[in-house]
């Protein structure tokens, strides 16, 4: 009878783990509306135009300026001059928020769209421009930039009810990592230190590689595949537990916008692969922030090397996800709080 009665606790307990862990799970995976599904539509005019411009920023960038970093000084700076031209060109005014790090002056460069409305709350939409060492950083961080600096321009003098903000951030990549000479960290403590309301925050984290074939894609943990694909063909989510209401929006904003597979996930921020870009600063400031990514070394060969170059990049695939992101990016700055 005891024996018994321990077998039936024993089972009790193993169903109540496996009810806890499977809600877990569905409170972390389960999004708004339907990824999509069906073949890929013809680009459209303004797409393909898009696609156009992504691929002379990312030559640019990983091409004819390479690796930029503190300890190519140079290049660095030339890729800042080369990112604030282009949002001067689009008609912002661009401000720098300058610090020193290892010696050298970095800085960030921010643009602002000024909403109409009394509302005080502000949507930030980012980019580390600078590589690691040794790397051109065409997918890993120029797709990235190139992003930002169209949905800048296919935004700019848009009426919107909130101000957008656009920033290309410095010094993500190691050492800076984790570190307050990280540039994005320094913009979210200033912005908490000036009581700033900033209400979403996207980080566009090496957008550009995607595949078709069935094992292209990998993930942190063997959990993930019961939930996930395994065709490297979709634009990822990323966010931690507070801030699932704005992946779940920003999801489910680019699926009703975008003919193009996408997934999410709002998980522990200290889990593998989750704050790995600069919405992991706006987190330890307070604010709701997520990451935009193609899950970089989970499927891209050529994640940190000398290899990540221009022709690594899908720019059509990459048009399609940014076109998204400009409807996303409006619908954060219209939508009610």
């Amino acid at each position: 009878m005891r024996a018994r009665h321990r077998k039936h606790q024993s089972l009790v307990a193993a169903l109540t783990l496996a009810l806890i862990l499977g809600g877990a799970a569905f409170y972390m995976t389960y999004m708004p509306n339907k990824s999509w599904s069906d073949e890929l539509p013809p680009l459209t005019v303004e797409q393909a135009g898009i696609a156009d411009r992504l691929r002379r920023h990312i030559q640019v960038l990983a091409a004819d300026i390479g690796e930029r970093n503190v300890w190519r000084e140079d290049t660095l700076e030339t890729a800042a001059e080369y990112i604030e031209s282009n949002l001067q060109a689009a008609g912002y005014a661009v401000s720098s928020q300058v610090f020193t790090a290892q010696a050298t002056g970095v800085r960030n460069l921010e643009a602002i769209l000024d909403g109409y409305s009394p509302a005080e709350d502000i949507v930030v939409i980012g980019a580390h421009y600078d590589t690691v060492p040794g790397s051109p950083g065409a997918n890993d961080n120029g797709s990235g930039v190139a992003a930002l600096l169209e949905i800048a321009r296919l935004l700019a003098g848009k009426p919107l009810a909130r101000s957008v903000r656009f920033v290309a951030f410095v010094n993500e990549e190691a050492p800076f990592f984790y570190t307050r000479d990280m540039g994005s960290y320094r913009y979210a403590d200033r912005a908490r230190e000036r009581g700033e309301d900033i209400s979403a925050m996207l980080s566009l984290e090496t957008i550009g590689y995607y595949a078709d074939a069935r094992g292209s894609q990998r993930y942190p943990n063997p959990v993930y595949d019961w939930f996930y694909p395994d065709t490297a063909n979709f634009i990822g989510f990323v966010g931690n537990l507070k801030s699932r209401r704005l992946v779940r929006r920003c999801l489910g904003s680019f699926r009703r916008h975008a003919a193009f597979p996408s997934e999410g996930v709002a998980a522990p921020g200290n889990m593998l692969g989750i704050h790995w870009s600069d919405h992991w600063s706006f987190w330890q400031a307070g604010f709701p922030a997520l990451m935009v990514t193609d899950t970089a070394l989970f499927r891209y060969p050529h994640y940190h090397a000398a290899t990540d170059t221009p022709e690594r990049i899908d720019y059509e695939r990459l048009a399609r996800v940014v076109s998204g992101l400009a409807a996303v990016t409006v619908d954060l700055a219209e939508a009610g709080p």
